[in-house]
């Protein structure tokens, strides 16, 4: 186990993570021209900075999440950055019909999909895992695990019509070292992992490339639970040799080079970004 945190911390529900509104400049001319991408539960956190990131190198950018005020606010944010070749659209993506939405949207406003990446998790429980319900694992595994497959298995199709893709799961670093008190969520987490090894295999011979990320501790909503209180916050940073709370902005850019040709010889893998927090014995 990474660290141990004290059973009384607070739990919430959580898919998305907090927004950074910080401007940026846009690129002109970026790695990803041209190309159509889906990002999962992308209005805040992590999902949001590498919309933001994939849209700063060139790509057209389709955001969801489960909330309307979240998109809109979301595609506000970005076209303010100078992002004018960006959609939203709600998506639930445990939801067949949702998940349907958002290929014909961007079919319907880009003209085809290029890259997906999908993000969106929840975590309703913290404590012992044994403790946990039936109910609430398979919520976590319908939206972590069964989503991602799903997503996966529906978008193909139209991977194979622009002669190939990249795919990108967003794990945890948690997936590979079980965070105490989050088992479902960390098991969850590494089954992703397995997604990446057999879909990767599979899909090399249509040119579809499948990668996945395991972030760290990330200062986002999700990570509110690990790192607020003053003693979890001490013991988080005592396993971060680079001595911080990482920020999505330090996730971003890791998306995009795997989703870029600079990465065309990269599949398979999982790459991860914690400021050196172990991830492996």
């Amino acid at each position: 186990m990474l660290f141990s945190i004290s059973k009384k911390l607070p739990v919430k529900t959580i898919a998305l993570n907090a927004v950074s509104s910080r401007p940026e400049s846009t690129s002109v001319m970026g790695k990803l021209n041209g190309k159509v991408a889906i990002v999962t539960a992308s209005t805040e956190g992590i999902g949001f900075a590498i919309a933001k990131k994939l849209a700063n190198e060139g790509a057209k950018v389709v955001v969801s999440s489960r909330k309307e005020a979240n998109v809109n606010a979301a595609v506000t944010s970005l076209k303010n950055f100078g992002h004018q070749n960006i959609s939203g659209i709600v998506c639930h993506v445990g939801k067949s019909e949702d998940r349907k939405r958002l290929y014909e949207e961007a079919i319907s406003k880009f003209g085809g999909i290029d890259i997906l990446v999908s993000n969106a998790a929840v975590n309703p429980f913290f404590g012992f895992a044994a403790d946990c319900t039936e109910e609430t694992w398979d919520k976590i595994f319908d939206i972590n695990v069964k989503s991602a497959f799903l997503l996966t298995k529906e978008v193909l199709p139209y991977l194979r019509e622009r002669n190939g893709g990249s795919i990108i799961y967003v794990s945890s670093i948690a997936g590979l070292q079980p965070f105490q008190m989050l088992g479902p969520y960390s098991v969850s987490k590494t089954a992703l992992l397995g997604l990446t090894k057999v879909f990767a295999d599979e899909l090399a011979h249509d040119n579809i490339r499948v990668n996945c990320l395991a972030p760290g501790v990330i200062r986002t909503k999700f990570a509110k639970q690990i790192y607020e209180s003053d003693v979890a916050h001490d013991t988080v940073l005592s396993q971060i040799p680079m001595g911080r709370i990482g920020e999505p902005s330090d996730v971003e850019g890791v998306a995009a080079f795997l989703c870029s040709d600079d990465a065309k010889y990269v599949t398979g893998e999982t790459i991860v970004v914690s400021g050196g927090m172990r991830s492996r014995l």
